[in-house]
């Protein structure tokens, strides 16, 4: 009996060493993630699309919430000028702070003469929020480093990955060509730029 006590208190004492250090990597890393200010971006443009006036118009509905989300990509990419260090980098947010600003002026001059039409199809603002519950979901699974460059890239992956999924969407429900135009732009420009930021990421663990 002595002999098996006299094994079990290391292990028991590993288990909890164990368990202590997950607690406190938690912890860590939900620490990273509070203080990253493309995660406090991210966060902002949720409550503001969750807060905006729905339409039920696929195609009104669709181009008032890119300009939000557009919005929110332009702050991260000025946030990256401003911390980041690596050039790559830095070219990729000034590309996207360009290109965003000329989709956010299309988007705006569309919401600002068209009318919403009928019937309404409440669908896709509920694949809407889905997509992006699921951005927000990939990136709370992302460990933030602190390193700006690296957590820029790998969050803006997953925000381009919902402006896919959302121009997908109003692929299937639109009606209007104008937005439909806009998002097969959308679509094409931002799966290339998802593959040039994974291999930067790739190459820079």
């Amino acid at each position: 009996m002595r002999f098996t006590r006299f094994f079990r208190l290391p292990l028991f004492s590993a288990v909890l060493l164990g368990l202590l250090f997950t607690a406190c990597k938690k912890d860590h890393d939900m620490d990273m993630k509070m203080d990253s200010p493309y995660m406090k971006i991210m966060m902002d443009m949720m409550t503001q699309m969750d807060a905006q006036a729905k339409t039920q118009d696929p195609d009104h509905d669709y181009a008032a919430q890119m300009v939000l989300h557009h919005d929110a990509a332009i702050k991260m990419a000025e946030e990256e000028l401003r911390t980041g260090s690596n050039q790559e980098m830095k070219t990729t947010a000034q590309d996207i702070i360009t290109k965003q600003r000329a989709e956010i002026t299309q988007f705006n001059a569309f919401t600002s003469s068209h009318q919403p039409m009928q019937p309404a199809v409440p669908q896709f603002n509920a694949v809407q929020k889905t997509n992006m519950d699921k951005m927000m979901a990939a990136s709370d699974a992302r460990t933030m480093t602190g390193r700006p460059d690296y957590d820029f890239a790998q969050l803006m992956v997953d925000h381009h990955q919902a402006a896919i999924d959302n121009s997908e969407a109003l692929l299937q429900y639109g009606r209007n060509t104008t937005t439909r135009a806009l998002a097969q732009a959308i679509i094409a420009d931002q799966r290339q730029e998802i593959a040039e930021l994974q291999d930067w990421l790739n190459r820079n663990r």
